[in-house]
């Protein structure tokens, strides 16, 4: 993983907010490669592990409900790019359009199964495809929505230097973000004003800290998160 020299980033991110952030990574260079070749190196690993029980998990998808296996929302990840994620679908099929970019607890559009594979996070293991192709990472900012981004303060922004991760020292504190939101009258509303500047407290701290051996004690912290759970 290399950075793109501060004249070739995106206009968006050459502010003086977010220039602090991307001089302390030029100086991890090495980190940062080190980083990539260990998330290809455990992407290919667990992939061949999970396979059969990710087969497995796709057939009972698609027996709880009709619609794909996959939900494939448009997110953004490093310098703005946008891509489809992946993750196994826990809601009804087209829930996006009925509904908010979050989820909030007791939402009704989670099914059945969902609702099973959202509470040990086994909707997230396809990002193990996103994590080879390069748009993300298996520890940094967790991927928004567009639309979110869109309503990032300047120094928000600094989180898109790096590829989007599946878990963050952000996503163990704020597992429970759907019981946040339950109550709210207007959750896009409440998501921008209330979590997400906590949220990106948390996000910019760990590009500031980021360490191999912060992002591996926030990949145990996590595994034990949802076995604790």
């Amino acid at each position: 993983m290399k950075l793109r020299r501060w004249e070739e980033l995106p206009a968006f991110l050459q502010n003086e907010e977010v220039r602090p952030y991307y001089d302390s990574l030029v100086k991890k260079q090495g980190l940062l490669t080190l980083k990539r070749a260990f998330d290809v190196t455990v992407a290919w690993i667990l992939l061949v592990l999970l396979a059969l029980p990710m087969a497995a998990v796709a057939i009972w998808i698609k027996l709880d409900s009709p619609g794909p296996v996959f939900y494939r929302q448009e997110r953004v990840t490093q310098y703005g790019k946008r891509f489809k994620i992946h993750k196994f679908r826990t809601m009804v099929d087209h829930a996006d359009q009925i509904g908010s970019a979050v989820t909030v607890g007791g939402d009704p559009r989670i099914t059945r199964v969902g609702a099973k594979l959202r509470h040990l996070r086994i909707d997230e293991l396809p990002q193990l495809i996103d994590v080879l192709q390069g748009t993300m990472s298996f520890v940094g900012t967790r991927p928004e929505a567009v639309k979110y981004v869109k309503k990032y303060k300047p120094e928000y922004r600094a989180t898109l230097l790096l590829p989007a991760g599946i878990t963050s020292e952000t996503s163990i504190r704020y597992k429970d973000e759907s019981r946040l939101l339950k109550e709210a009258e207007d959750v896009d509303l409440v998501y921008v004003r209330d979590v997400l500047p906590g949220k990106m407290e948390w996000n910019l701290k760990g590009i500031r800290e980021m360490s191999a051996f912060g992002d591996l004690k926030i990949m145990f912290e996590t595994v034990f998160a949802v076995l604790k759970h």
